[in-house]
């Protein structure tokens, strides 16, 4: 009868052993699925930060192609400004040398018209 007793009691710890690593078992069991459900949530996380970075890279690249096309445009219209600035010098030395020759010119047009009223007072003279 006392071997019953022990078996028997063995049995109960080993059933109670038994039922606490059920417990601990259940409980491993959902923590895991807490994790996995959690590990989920964090993988679709990543994949919206991956395409977010995606588009993000591709406005960046964008950008860049903008800001180089401009300032490739800011060097063009600043070359085409400074041969505007160096034609503008150009005929502005042209004007002054029109200029200056209208004025030999109007200086020899009033010599001439000067020796005509003289050559006409001559005649004049003459005639009276």
């Amino acid at each position: 009868e006392s071997k019953y007793e022990d078996i028997s009691r063995k049995m109960a710890t080993l059933e109670s052993d038994a039922a606490r690593g059920n417990e601990r078992a259940e409980g491993a069991e959902k923590k895991i699925m807490d994790i996995e459900e959690e590990l989920k949530v964090v993988g679709q996380n990543l994949q919206t930060l991956e395409v977010g970075e995606e588009k993000t890279n591709l406005r960046e690249e964008k950008s860049q192609e903008e800001i180089m096309e401009l300032v490739y445009k800011l060097k063009r219209s600043e070359y085409r400004g400074e041969q505007a600035d160096m034609h503008i010098q150009r005929l502005n030395v042209r004007i002054d040398q029109v200029e200056e020759d209208l004025l030999t010119e109007k200086y020899k047009i009033k010599k001439i018209s000067d020796e005509v009223n003289q050559t006409f007072e001559i005649f004049e003279n003459m005639a009276a």
